[in-house]
């Protein structure tokens, strides 16, 4: 009893690194802590009401993850992702989407198909509200649906941890004048191809829709 007991208590330790890790990282994708900023540690555990030891835990998770950066003697600030380092991500992730949608084209059955149309109709109905914070969360709803249809969890575990570092940025890319309008255009491109059942047609246009919103991120830096 006494073994079970002590063994017990490392794996309530990691769970609240874990979710204090989780905490700060939904704050980083909202960007209730922006690109660039320090983040108060000693206020971050008083606020929480924990103490400092599974924050920095949790801090060297979310450093793992290219969310944050530790500086020596400086403390932890947020990422900020440099013109070089969009250069670099969007393509990669224009390549894993790509491959998830030409997966999921070949698998999707009527009732998959008539998921993703439930969400492109949220899709829509954001964009005709110009609703950016719905429009975005809508957009990861069907990205997401289009990992589970594929059914890759190789792919989808490559996805999600480029995706942590895109989400640093993404969110304003639907800022940029018509972005949402020109991003609509082409989730309606690759639900079509989806529908046809056209496997090198969705891996193409969803390709071309990453590297579109980095496009858009340039202009809006421009």
């Amino acid at each position: 009893m006494n073994a079970r007991d002590t063994s017990a208590k490392p794996f309530a330790r990691a769970a609240l690194y874990q979710e204090v890790a989780e905490l700060l990282r939904n704050r980083i994708f909202a960007h209730e802590l922006a690109p660039g900023e320090w983040i108060d540690e000693q206020a971050v555990a008083i606020s929480l009401g924990i103490s400092r030891t599974p924050l920095r835990e949790a801090l060297k998770v979310l450093a793992s993850e290219g969310l944050v950066v530790l500086k020596p003697r400086r403390g932890c600030y947020v990422a900020e992702l440099s013109e070089r380092d969009l250069d670099e991500v969007f393509p990669v992730m224009a390549l894993l989407e790509g491959r998830c949608a030409y997966e999921a084209s070949l698998r999707a059955s009527a009732a998959d198909i008539e998921r993703l149309l439930a969400i492109h109709a949220d899709l829509e109905a954001c964009a005709k509200k110009d609703d950016v914070n719905g429009f975005f969360g809508a957009n990861d709803a069907f990205h997401g649906a289009l990992q589970d249809i594929a059914g890759n969890g190789w792919l989808k575990h490559l996805i999600d941890e480029t995706r942590k570092v895109i989400k640093l940025t993404r969110r304003f890319s639907l800022l940029s004048d018509g972005r949402i309008d020109q991003s609509l255009l082409e989730h309606r491109d690759i639900m079509a191809a989806l529908r046809a059942k056209d496997a090198a047609g969705a891996a193409q246009r969803m390709h071309d829709h990453l590297l579109s919103g980095l496009d858009a991120l340039k202009k809006l830096g421009g």
